[in-house]
């Protein structure tokens, strides 16, 4: 009798704990990924090999160690910015809550540029019901995000 009231709770508990659990780890995956990255953009290997979108993408997604749907799921806006305070903060979703990509772009910038990356993972909730308050996103979705902000290394000088 005592087990049937504390059950319900203790469920609860215990798949709370998992769902968070796995976005934190999820969430660091995507760090570590974008992390190695965007080293090839800010050393300018990416800029000087004509590296495209597509091929970015392929680099993140080997970053991320086949953990992520990287085909359905990821999304990333390399955008070359004016300065440190004007990094783009805004929300990538919509008015009915999901990633649209409209806005996304992939400009890595010349040598000294600050370039921002900002990478987007849209994570299914194991539990929608009882992970109901994590969801941020249409559909019982966590939005992940993960940026970059740095200044391109002078690459192509001579000094």
């Amino acid at each position: 009798m005592e087990f049937a009231l504390i059950a319900a709770p203790f469920f609860f508990l215990i798949f709370s704990l998992l769902e968070v659990r796995m976005i934190f780890i999820m969430a660091a995956i995507l760090d570590h990924g974008i992390g190695n990255a965007t080293r090839v953009l800010r050393t300018g290997v990416a800029q000087q090999a004509g590296m495209t979108a597509e091929e970015y993408r392929e680099l993140l997604c080997d970053e991320l160690m086949g953990m992520m749907d990287c085909e359905n799921r990821l999304f990333f806006d390399v955008q070359t910015i004016d300065g440190f305070s004007s990094v783009p903060s805004g929300s990538p979703l919509n008015e009915a809550g999901e990633i649209t990509g409209e806005d996304f772009g992939f400009l890595p910038g010349g040598p000294n540029d600050i370039v921002a990356v900002r990478v987007f993972y849209e994570w299914d909730l194991m539990t929608p019901v009882l992970s109901a308050p994590l969801a941020n996103m249409a559909g019982h979705k966590h939005l992940i995000q993960s940026n970059a902000v740095f200044r391109n290394e002078p690459f192509g000088s001579e000094s």
